[in-house]
């Protein structure tokens, strides 16, 4: 089962992983709004949103920026998708998106790019790891075209 967490979004409104049973959830976790990386992968789940809803997934992106942070990006970039803020770290920790990172040659703790693909019964049923920004969009939707079609994507 995919652990349960209530957070603010963009707009300080609380959600949790429980209020979107019966429904797909694409949970995906990012290092820092508004960063080149970030914000392609925003900007694609964005376009994808419309795909991604006529199969009935919701998005829930998460990073331990504030919600403050978060509305300046989504207003930016018109994310019209939940953006949840962890500033303690929780979640982020529950999912195992908080790990040693290495840039430019030095360690430092930090988000992970890695996402969660939970079923309408709350199970995690994919893990994507290494994600790549612009494609992660599309490996999404191909994989929920497939588990409705009733095969298994990989």
């Amino acid at each position: 089962m995919a652990p349960g967490f209530v957070l603010p979004d963009q707009n300080g409104k609380e959600h949790s992983l429980a209020d979107l049973r019966g429904k797909w959830v694409l949970l995906y976790f990012y290092p820092k709004d508004d960063t080149p990386g970030c914000t392609k992968e925003a900007c694609s789940i964005r376009d994808a949103l419309p795909d991604l809803s006529k199969l009935k997934a919701e998005v829930l992106g998460v990073s331990v920026d504030s919600v403050a942070s978060h509305k300046k990006f989504a207003e930016k970039y018109n994310l019209t998708f939940t953006l949840l803020a962890d500033t303690q770290k929780k979640i982020v920790k529950k999912y195992g998106a908080w790990a040693k990172k290495k840039f430019m040659g030095r360690e430092h703790m930090g988000t992970l790019r890695r996402s969660f693909l939970v079923d309408p019964k709350g199970r995690v049923v994919r893990v994507y790891d290494n994600v790549d920004p612009l494609e992660h969009a599309q490996e999404v939707l191909d994989d929920l075209k497939s588990f409705k079609s009733g095969q298994r994507p990989f």
